[in-house]
């Protein structure tokens, strides 16, 4: 071989080599989920597992736990948004935050009560003496209650302690909690299936677990958001109704507490209740939101009291990487 066939054949080499590097280089990114690892996190700890982030060219990092103060110092890229109530916040309080999905379409908040309290209805509640309440959902979903339905009364309201003791030993009480949760604990303490009552299926028409950054890394940063929005998506899809096994593993060895039984219970109460997939989800996949809906719950919050009116939405979420069905074709059943 000549010297120049040489120099060309090592620059060939180098090049090659200097692609492969590329293709292997991942864009980091870390999530900062707002509990504990549990099967409410599910499609996101798929898409880990799975290896879903990597196809998608990501190194994502689950960070349980995280809050607000986590994105704005830096040290997440992205948060898990509790549900809009965090979003129009960040807009009143002048902070620079753009939601970019909404996996849930239906908050998981319910209340429950004793078969024995008769309660038949959402409505209904309002019957019902005691109200176990905890400080967050008093100051934000009971104000919206008291607007919706009349004849729910401060009286009521009892503080919620986080365990179910008083509701258990009270029969014609009722009980904050999330749907995928709170009434699996009360079946394994309190022997007993407690009724249920969506707080979603009577008007409360926030999105949940959402997926928000600092609105400049966003806007910077539009095809590491697509990526890992979509990659997400996909995850949630495989986690409902594919081999869920590794991401189950996972969320297990991070969370020693968490058991089979719960995870079973959440998977099919999500499904059941629709938590991910009603609304326009069902036509255009999980993760999808409408300023219709934004706006709808904005104004149901500033009747109640909740927000100011006025509040500029436009940069506080966008509908750029959801609503295309991303993940559709993976749903089995």
């Amino acid at each position: 071989m000549s010297t120049r066939s040489r120099i060309a054949a090592a620059m060939a080499a180098g090049m090659a080599f200097a692609f492969a590097g590329e293709a292997l280089a991942l864009d980091e990114v870390v999530f900062g989920t707002n509990w504990v690892p549990e099967a409410e996190h599910g499609g996101f700890y798929q898409a880990v597992a799975d290896g879903t982030y990597e196809k998608y060219g990501l190194k994502v990092t689950l960070i349980p736990k995280a809050d607000r103060a986590m994105l704005l110092g830096g040290k997440i890229t992205y948060y898990m948004e509790g549900n809009l109530l965090g979003t129009f916040d960040a807009v009143q309080n002048e902070i620079p935050i753009t939601t970019v999905a909404a996996i849930f379409q239906k908050d998981p908040q319910v209340f429950m009560t004793h078969p024995e309290a008769g309660v038949k209805t959402f409505a209904d509640l309002a019957k019902v003496p005691v109200i176990f309440i905890g400080d967050d959902l008093y100051a934000t979903g009971w104000q919206w209650m008291k607007a919706a339905y009349p004849e729910f009364k401060d009286e009521q309201r009892k503080p919620y302690p986080y365990n179910l003791a008083g509701f258990l030993a009270d029969k014609m009480s009722a009980n904050q909690g999330y749907a995928t949760s709170e009434p699996y604990a009360v079946e394994k303490e309190g022997g007993f299936t407690p009724d249920v009552f969506l707080m979603a299926d009577a008007g409360y028409t926030t999105y949940s677990t959402m997926i928000a950054g600092m609105t400049d890394y966003v806007t910077a940063n539009p095809d590491i958001t697509k990526r890992f929005v979509e990659a997400s998506l996909i995850g949630w899809y495989n986690y409902l109704y594919g081999d869920n096994t590794v991401a189950n593993d996972l969320i297990k060895s991070q969370n020693p507490d968490m058991t089979d039984g719960q995870i079973e219970f959440t998977i099919a109460k999500m499904k059941e209740y629709g938590l991910l997939e009603s609304d326009a989800a069902l036509e255009k996949g999980i993760g999808c939101m409408t300023d219709e809906r934004v706006a709808e719950f904005y104004k149901k919050m500033v009747e109640a009291g909740v927000v100011k009116d006025g509040l500029d939405l436009s940069n506080a979420y966008t509908t750029e990487y959801v609503c295309k069905g991303v993940g559709m074709d993976l749903k089995k059943g």
